[in-house]
């Protein structure tokens, strides 16, 4: 938790940094001022490349904006050094990262779950390919973004607005270029958990971007497309959830009280995943009254994987064989918690478990900006459209002739992998059976996801004298709605009975010794299922009803905003004061299951909604003292939208025939947002665009959250208008318990966010080259989640805050010079609740222990010769392999630990 007087020591470094680095510049001003400005009047026109051309160009962006921002700018056309965008917004102040699949995928800011941020691309907010808001960062190609800002302040004007922050990518402007441009470039990797399965361990990927200008430098297109294709490559141990206490004879030889798993796994997984992406950008901009410009962004990607693992059920479940379950030499810790010993009389599986998924984002723009007299418009089209197709399909395998019972040694680690030893060998795929095991013979599920906006934004900004630059009065629409299907299904045994998977199926062995299992075998699971088994998914059974639903949005948006450009007390003053109304309309539509009607005849439709206005004032102030000292400050009324999946309108419904209660759960169309009334102040020193020093605090008042709660007071009737009870039962009541989200009370959160970013040559020449870039952030909230939507994973007791992290750090150490570069990076967070996939496909709350990202890269440019314009880079990702653990509880309840690998990368690109 945040203690501000125990960071005392954190802000007196801050400050010891910026009175050092202030006594540097103001040493040279005092011994000869005239000189020095004539000196940086000539340095401002010395052309800076590779990282400081990255970092002047974000320093700048922060300068110059009105509001509390963070910002990246590409070094280069095209040149973001990581992965994903993901990976580059981590880096900045105040935001971490949460790895799924190995990659940064989605994002938190200042401590908030990725739940309370927008992201918008070119200004116009972008659609999903989750079942949330919640943009995937690992979507998005670092080479098609140019740049982006992080406004944690908004103001009136900006649409789409978060709560945390709002994330704005931007790709390339063709007009704002000098002449033409090509860059190309390509990258080799490999993962360095090596080749298994039918999946190697080499990845590639390829850019080229285009950029040119026309017709008097009136025309000017860009072009960029990006492709990749990286390995997948894991290994883990996963322990079933939830831990809990068992009682006496529960778990035969098991004490009670002991804090006890039901079942463990060990699974290499194999694959890849690729993706491509294009953008495109016309602009077109025959006087200065008039630009036009017209955006395009297209991302294709697919992933594909096995999970090949080896599973233990350990609750006693044995497939009606005896004898039963039985442990030996049990051991625990002090915290009551199970530590080891022998299962015996346990069936193991062999099982395959298979993802295909499919994504696809649509993106279009069309922005015109001229003057209609002495008026400035504004005039934006928006349609995005992303869309998610999976495959996911298990085979279960056991020793045949059926049973064979095994003996498996445990041992639990908290941190590292636990040990899992089987007394018999499963390495042979020609023992190993297609059959009706314990788990069945296999269960395959169809997930879809689809999202659709459209938008439309009208401004104009009317002149104005005095303390105003001017007056912006807009409007904005936006009609969202997302659709989910999931079609489930048992994939059934064909007529040929058990039967072991053909040879020509085999991928070979995997090694699961970091697991202590041996090897076992992989093979084509979809062929498997296609050659010796059946599946034919549906979505119209009882408990599959509530998993489809689709969740309607029309949002219109006036605002007003007043520009501010003047002095106060000879102090320059910038900024803006204004309101944002926002009047919303939403709904959702979905099916029950009415155990009231008749045979075929269950399955009902169901829609709800609300319309409700919020009106946000909002006001962002920036005073520019002497010596380049900026002091912002920064007032504002704040929503974010409720979770897309806590809006579903599907529900399941039933009656106590006992005692005639009916009862329920569902989703909520009636929610209303998060409401938050927010301070912030801002205090930053620069020094030209070469470095500067920050400290910045702020503080949320969390008006409502959203949490999951039970009514006792729901009423029933509508559901219940046909209910017939069985004969013998007790009569319905019309009043019942049902679970949902509900907007309940808030709390707060303040946080205090450091940076710095100081090249050396500022402290002596001898250093020049050299330079880091270094953020602290220290968050904390007095919000506690009463009911956690997951309680078998985080417990039942009050919770903190998904997605936050009490402390994170960033730093980048690098040196630039003669054309050589090096970097190293290195991300981390604290532990944090994050939100997860289940393997229901259900959002569930695990606790994460805290990561500690490194990378780093080398490179050198050719700036003559026949290779000038070419650049040679190595890459090094998760450079120490990081492992990424949750657990329940306490460490010492493991629920995954899991290794990626770290990724080595050898790339070219040649600019000309």
């Amino acid at each position: 938790m945040l203690n501000l007087q125990r960071n005392l020591l954190s802000v007196a470094l801050a400050s010891a940094i910026t009175l050092t680095v202030s006594g540097v510049h103001a040493q040279t001003v005092d011994s000869d001022e005239q000189n020095t400005q004539a000196e940086a009047t000539e340095l401002d026109t010395i052309v800076v490349t590779g990282i400081r051309a990255g970092i002047e160009g974000a320093i700048s962006t922060k300068r110059d904006a009105t509001s509390i921002v963070e910002a990246i700018s590409a070094e280069d056309i095209g040149k973001l050094p990581d992965v994903s965008i993901a990976e580059s917004i981590a880096r900045l102040p105040g935001l971490a990262a949460q790895r799924v699949a190995g990659r940064a995928q989605v994002i938190s800011v200042r401590g908030l779950s990725p739940d309370f941020s927008t992201t918008l691309l070119n200004g116009r907010e972008m659609v999903s390919t989750g079942d949330n808001r919640s943009v995937e960062f690992d979507q998005y190609p670092s080479e098609l973004v140019n740049g982006v800002t992080v406004y944690k302040t908004p103001d009136a004007a900006l649409i789409g607005q978060g709560l945390s922050g709002t994330i704005d990518m931007q790709t390339i402007r063709p007009l704002a270029y000098d002449g033409s441009a090509v860059m190309v470039g390509g990258r080799y990797s490999r993962n360095s958990l090596d080749s298994a399965a039918n999946s190697d361990a080499d990845g590639h990927r390829l850019n080229a971007t285009y950029i040119g200008k026309f017709a008097d430098d009136t025309f000017g297109i860009a072009i960029g497309y990006s492709h990749i294709n990286g390995a997948i490559q894991e290994n883990q141990v996963g322990w079933y959830e939830p831990w809990q206490a068992v009682g006496d004879g529960w778990r035969p030889g098991v004490d009670a009280g002991t804090y006890y798993s039901d079942g463990v796994k060990a699974l290499r997984r194999t694959g890849y995943a690729e993706r491509d992406g294009l953008m495109a950008t016309l602009q077109f901009r025959p006087s200065n009254a008039w630009t036009s410009t017209l955006d395009l962004f297209y991302t294709k990607a697919e992933q594909e994987d096995t999970a090949n693992q080896f599973e233990v059920n350990l609750s006693g479940w044995n497939g009606g064989y005896s004898p039963g379950l039985q442990l030996t030499g049990v051991t625990t810790n002090g915290n009551d918690t199970f530590t080891g010993g022998t299962a015996n009389n346990v069936y193991p599986l062999v099982r395959g478990m298979y993802n295909k998924r499919e994504d696809e984002i649509n993106a279009f723009g069309w922005l015109n900006e001229f003057n209609v007299g002495q008026v400035a418009v504004v005039a934006d089209v928006g349609y995005s459209k992303a869309t998610r197709d999976e495959l996911n399909l298990e085979n279960n395998l056991q020793l045949y002739p059926m049973p064979q019972l095994d003996s498996v040694d445990l041992l639990v680690r908290g941190s590292g992998f636990s040990q899992l030893t089987p007394g018999r060998d499963y390495s042979d795929p020609s023992a190993l059976y297609l059959n009706n095991t314990i788990y069945g013979s296999g269960y395959g599920k169809v997930p879809s996801v689809e999202d659709e906006l459209k938008t439309f934004r009208l401004v104009g900004t009317i002149p104005a004298g005095g303390w105003l630059s001017g007056v912006d009065v807009g409007l904005n629409y936006a009609d969202r709605q997302k659709d989910k299907t999931q079609p489930e299904g048992n994939i059934n045994l064909g007529a040929q009975g058990p039967i072991a998977i053909g040879e020509d199926l085999q991928y070979g062995l995997v090694n699961l010794g970091f697991a202590g299992v041996g090897y076992i075998p992989s093979w084509n699971v979809p062929a498997a299922v296609a050659r010796y088994m059946d599946f034919q998914p549906v979505d119209n059974l009882s408990y599959l009803i509530p998993k489809a639903w689709t969740v309607n949005e029309e949002i219109t948006t006036g605002f007003v905003q007043a520009d501010i450009d003047t002095e106060w007390g000879g102090v320059p003053v910038t900024g803006n004061v204004g309101v944002q109304v926002q009047r919303v309309d939403q709904s959702s539509d979905a099916n029950f299951w009415d155990a009231t009607q008749p045979a075929g005849q269950e399955i009902s439709p169901i829609t709800l909604g609300k319309t409700y206005t919020d009106v946000l004032p909002s006001m962002n102030l920036a005073f520019a003292f002497e010596h380049e000292q900026m002091l912002r400050v920064a007032l504002a009324k704040q929503t974010a939208r409720p979770r897309v999946d806590q809006m579903r309108a599907s529900l399941e419904f039933g009656v106590n025939t006992a005692t005639g209660r009916p009862g329920g759960s569902g989703g909520n169309p009636e929610l209303e947002p998060w409401r938050a009334n927010a301070f912030d102040i801002s205090y930053e020193k620069y020094f030209g665009t070469k470095a500067y020093v920050a400290a910045a605090y702020f503080y949320k008042d969390l008006e409502n959250y959203i949490y999951t709660q039970t009514r006792d007071d729901y009423d029933f009737s509508e559901l219940l208008a046909d209910y017939v009870p069985p004969p013998g039962t007790m009569p319905p009541d019309s009043i019942g318990d049902f679970t949902q989200p509900m907007n309940g009370e808030g709390g707060s959160l303040q946080g205090l966010e450091l940076t710095a970013s100081i090249p050396f040559e500022l402290f002596s020449t001898a250093l020049t080259g050299f330079g880091v870039v270094a953020s602290a952030s220290f968050f904390d909230s007095s919000i506690e989640i009463l009911d956690p939507e997951s309680a078998s994973s985080v417990g039942s007791d009050p919770i903190a805050l998904p997605g936050l992290s009490d402390r994170v750090y960033n730093w980048t150490l690098y040196y630039e010079r003669n054309g050589f570069e090096a970097r190293i990076n290195q991300r981390r967070r604290s532990d944090f609740i994050g939100e997860i996939g289940n393997f229901n496909g259900n959002r569930s709350l695990r606790y994460v222990v805290g990561e500690n990202i490194t990378d780093a890269q080398v490179s050198y440019s050719f700036g003559s010769g026949s290779l000038a314009g070419m650049t040679l880079l190595l890459q090094a990702s998760n450079l120490t392999n990081e492992a990424y653990q949750t657990y329940a509880g306490s460490k010492d309840r493991p629920l995954e630990y899991i290794e990626w690998g770290r990724t080595i990368t050898f790339g070219v690109n040649y600019r000309f």
